[in-house]
Order: structure tokens, then sequence, then C-alpha cells
């Protein structure tokens, strides 16, 4: 029989890590601030003025809405929409997401402690997932049953757990996913669903959080083990979905009035209406349902947010589980393929004395502003035109102003889109506007993160239906490689296939060239030149410097470090 989840208000004891009581001084201040809240949150304030009639429903949909993902502290701003993570030499995952499950009955607190859980774990990608998004379509008849508050939405067949599993799944795999948002007034989903990255911490809340088998076992057969109990129950989550899994354990009246409160006050129903839906469907459904749930838990947090001590342990464990997974793939890229030949998907634009003039004009410390852009300007007009040349062509015959047929060629695919790596491969945008008449443009902002070392995707702006296209990916420099992988994996996520991606850059390293091929063996690779070597600073030697800085104009970083590393571009 399993062990009971650890509560985080219990006597500390040797045999439960995660179990602490309040400080005296801070347990009665919260002791003063609960009673507060309990006055504050009287059934009274919750009733219509009378005469006032019932309010018309308002339109809310679920947390997955429409909305800038941004969660911001005192300390940092945290993008709750993630990003793909690290991914390493062989364009895999360096490191899996950490994903947390919490669960608990309706209104007890679980968005509540999310949040509180993200601000305290002050890590900068963080993908918060709602079970509220998860809701299955509605037949008409049940529609009808919904809008008399007949219909049961919390039974664990009210929920698409397919659907759940496979995002998961695939967030944990660092993929991009597609999250229906729901409408709780109409019930039913919207035409347009939310895009969401893999990240570093994964946050799953729902009231059924825990009660479908696959989100506890993932892909192998383990029984629940407690948090912190052994090495192998480690190892064994390593295998879940889930990798820690959270109870809020809130008083039942508490929770009927927050449940008044917001169907009330943020979904425009009526009093009688919530009353007889929690009577009839919720109450049961959490002791049916969700309650039992609570033996599954690894942590169980009395009193929700009031709870900061249960809230200080949980960001405890995930730090020390984030510190465990850390990779540094710069590293690993620097040391990977160094000896191996150039690969036969690179093509360099031909040395041509009058490239090899330009490139010296470019790289010359000396060379003023103006000259740099026009020479630089000149190159990425030879580069666009050479790239070209390696899309596909097919026969087609054309009739000449003479009459005559001509057997010519003409691109055989859909579309063509550029995407721009920011800041400086957005330079390179109006010499593929010049050549591709009617052109698509997209844009990937990615930044070295300066505590980590590790570029981080902040923006992304993507034309719809990309997967069709031949994109050509543009950046002005490649050192390590680690954006323009970042960069072709987002290409991926989004059904890019591999084969249709161009890369094109002025100058890369020979390490960036090895990397990326390996990791990509069928993205081809543009360029005008290949050097040889990076400093310790992985930086391009004997390079070209900082070229958003010299293109722009804006004040060099002191180590004249390239570009691609600093605020980032390669």
């Amino acid at each position: 029989m399993a062990a009971p989840p650890a509560r985080a208000d219990a006597d500390p004891s040797p045999t439960s890590p995660l179990t602490a009581r309040d400080p005296p001084g801070r347990q009665a201040e919260k002791n003063e601030t609960a009673c507060e809240d309990r006055n504050a949150e009287s059934l009274d304030r919750l009733l219509p003025p009378v005469g006032t009639g019932h309010s018309p429903r308002k339109r809310t949909t679920s947390q997955c809405k429409s909305e800038p993902p941004l969660l911001r502290t005192s300390k940092r701003t945290i993008y709750t929409a993630g990003r793909p993570p690290w991914y390493n030499e062989h364009g895999t995952q360096s490191k899996e997401a950490f994903a947390i499950g919490l669960g608990g009955g309706s209104a007890s607190g679980k968005t509540t402690v999310a949040r509180m859980i993200i601000e305290a774990l002050d890590v900068p990608w963080v993908v918060l997932l709602s079970m509220d998004s998860f809701y299955k379509v509605l037949t008409e008849q049940q529609q009808e049953q919904a809008a008399h508050n007949n219909f049961n939405f919390d039974h664990p067949d009210a929920f698409d757990f397919d659907l759940i599993i496979s995002t998961l799944k695939k967030l944990k795999q660092g993929k991009s996913v597609k999250v229906p948002v729901y409408d709780f007034t109409t019930h039913s989903r919207k035409r347009d669903w939310k895009t969401l990255y893999g990240a570093n911490v994964i946050i799953f809340e729902g009231i059924m959080a825990f009660a479908d088998k696959t989100l506890l076992e993932g892909l192998v057969p383990v029984s629940p083990c407690r948090l912190l109990a052994s090495s192998r129950s480690l190892a064994h989550r390593l295998h879940q979905l889930l990798d820690m899994k959270i109870f809020v354990d809130t008083d039942s009246d508490i929770r009927l009035v927050r449940r008044l409160r917001r169907d009330i006050s943020e979904r425009g129903r009526d009093i009688e209406g919530v009353i007889k839906q929690y009577n009839k469907f919720v109450k049961p459904s959490f002791d049916q349902y969700i309650q039992p749930t609570m033996r599954l838990a690894d942590i169980v947090v009395p009193r929700g947010s009031g709870n900061t001590v249960a809230i200080d342990l949980i960001v405890q464990h995930v730090h020390s589980q984030l510190e465990e997974r850390e990779l540094s793939v710069r590293a690993a890229l620097a040391s990977a393929h160094q000896c191996h030949p150039l690969p036969q998907t690179l093509s360099v634009l031909k040395s041509t004395p009058q490239v090899r003039g330009m490139h010296t004009i470019i790289r010359d410390k000396e060379t003023s502003r103006d000259e740099f852009i026009f020479y630089s300007k000149r190159l990425m007009r030879l580069l666009i035109e050479h790239a070209l040349s390696f899309l596909p062509f097919q026969d087609c015959v054309v009739r000449t102003p003479q009459g005559q047929d001509y057997a010519g060629k003409c691109y055989a695919g859909k579309q063509i889109t550029g995407v721009s790596i920011l800041r400086a491969g957005e330079t390179m945008e109006p010499a593929l506007r010049a050549v591709c008449k009617d052109v698509r443009i997209g844009t990937i902002l990615i930044q070295t993160n300066q505590l980590t070392g590790e570029p981080e995707l902040h923006y992304l702006r993507l034309p719809k239906d990309i997967s069709d296209d031949h994109v050509i990916l543009m950046d002005c420099t490649v050192s390590t490689g680690a954006a323009a992988m970042m960069a072709v994996r987002v290409l991926l996520d989004h059904d890019v296939p591999e084969d249709k991606i161009f890369l094109l850059s002025l100058l890369m390293a020979e390490m960036g060239v090895h990397s990326v091929a390996y990791a990509f063996p069928r993205v081809r690779i543009i360029t005008t030149a290949v050097d040889k070597r990076v400093n310790d600073l992985f930086r391009i030697i004997p390079g070209i410097g900082n070229f958003g800085d010299r293109y722009f104009g804006t004040d060099a970083v002191p180590d004249g470090s390239d570009e691609e590393e600093v605020a980032y571009t390669g």
C-alpha cells in the first residue's frame, strides 16, 4: 500500500523532506490574514442587489486565451508561453522540461498556486497549461443541457484526455503544440487555437490532473512514488509525463464561495444556477473523482496560496531537478565534428577576385560604415542569387514575342518565404525582396542569456501556412551554430520540411557548419565564406566583428565580439 502524500503543514520528520511549519511570526500573521479573508469572502457580498435582475453572461475563455504570455515580477519578465529549449549537436533536445501536475477541487486556488510557483522559481521560460482548455466539443443535446446547468463539466468524460496526453508529450519533447481556447459562455472551443512551445518548466493544472493513468505513468507502467523517496523513484520519474504531482487542498466552503464569486462576476451566471450545478455535479464529482487522487500526489498543499512554506519547498525541489538536467550545449558543439570534412550540404559562393575584394573591405576594421553597408549589400545580393539556384525547377515552354517557343525552366514550388534571425538577419531582407517578387517575410528574435550563456527565443512571427513553402533562413554570421539550430528547430516545429530549409549567412565558422549539418543533414547551408576557427569565447577568427553594430552604427561590445554570441544572432 502506497504511503500517504506529504502534507506541507505536517510536523517535520527525517523521512518527509518536504514538510515544514511556518515560523511563529509568519504563522501569527497568516492566521490574522486568513481570518480577514474569511470575513471578506462572506456569501452576502456575492449576492446581486435586490431588483437588479440577472446580469447577462459575459464571454470568458480558458487560460490559453490570446493575451501576452507574460508574468511580470519584481525581478524579471517570465514568458509563460514557453520556448523551444536547447538542442544538442544531434538536433535532439538536450534537457527535458520539468513537468508539474497541479490538481485539486474547483476554485481551490490551483491557478494562484501555479503563478506563485512560477514567480518564486525565477526561471525565464515556463508553460502554464490549463485543463480547462481541453473540454470536449459538446453535441447539440449536451449544449442544451449545459445552457440549463444540467451538464456535468466535473466528470472525467468531459475532458479530451487523448489531446491532453499528446500535448504534454510534445511539450516535454520541446515541440510546439496547438492548444484549444475554450469559451465558458458558449461552452465551445473558439476557432483560433493558441501556439505554445516547450520550456524549462511545464505546469499543468486542472481538477482532473491526476485522473488519467497515462498522465501518471507516461510510456511505462510505474506505481506512484513519493517525492524524494529514493534514487530509484527519481529514475522512474524520468519516464513519467508528470515529474511532480501537487494537490491543492482547500476547505469546501471556501471553494464554494470562490466559485460563486467567479461564475457570477466573471461568467455572467445567476446564483441559483451556480448552486444547482454545485450540488448536482461539482460536489459529488469532487467526492468521487477528485478527492481520491490526493493519495497520488507527492505533496499536498493545505490552504492553497496561503501556504508559503509548501510553495518554498516545491520551488527548492524544482530548482534541484533543473540543476541536475543542465547541460552546456555550447561546449558540446565546440567539441563535435571538428576533424570531419565540410558537409556536402554546404555551398560556398565561388571566391572570385571580386568576392574576395569585397570580403577584404568589410573585414577591415578601418572601413567606414557607409562602405561596410554598401559592400555587405552587394555580397548579400550575390548570396541570395546563388541560393535561389538550389530551388527546384521544372521544364516549361513559353511563346516569345516573335511567335517562337522557348524551352525554359520555372520554379517548381508553391512559394518562397524569408525568415530573418534578428537583428542582423533583417539586413538581408532587402536583397531577398529585390530578387523574389512578393516574397513573404517572417522574423525570429533569439538572444543570449548573459547569466547562462544560452540562446533564448524571445519573439516569433511567421506567415501562415509556411509548411508548404521553401524557407530562406537568414543570419549574417554563424559561429557555433546554436541560434541557427534553434531557428531551424522552430521551423521544423511549424511543419516546414527539413529539405525545404535554406540557411544563408555571409560568414560562418567551420564549427557552426558542422553543428548545423550534423543536426539537420537535409538543410542546405549557403554562405560566402567559411573561417576555420573560433576563439575561447566562440568568436569567429579572423571574423568580421559585430556585424549588427557595424551595420547599424551602434556601440560595439568591448571585446569586439561577433553579434551572434552577444545580443544574439547566430
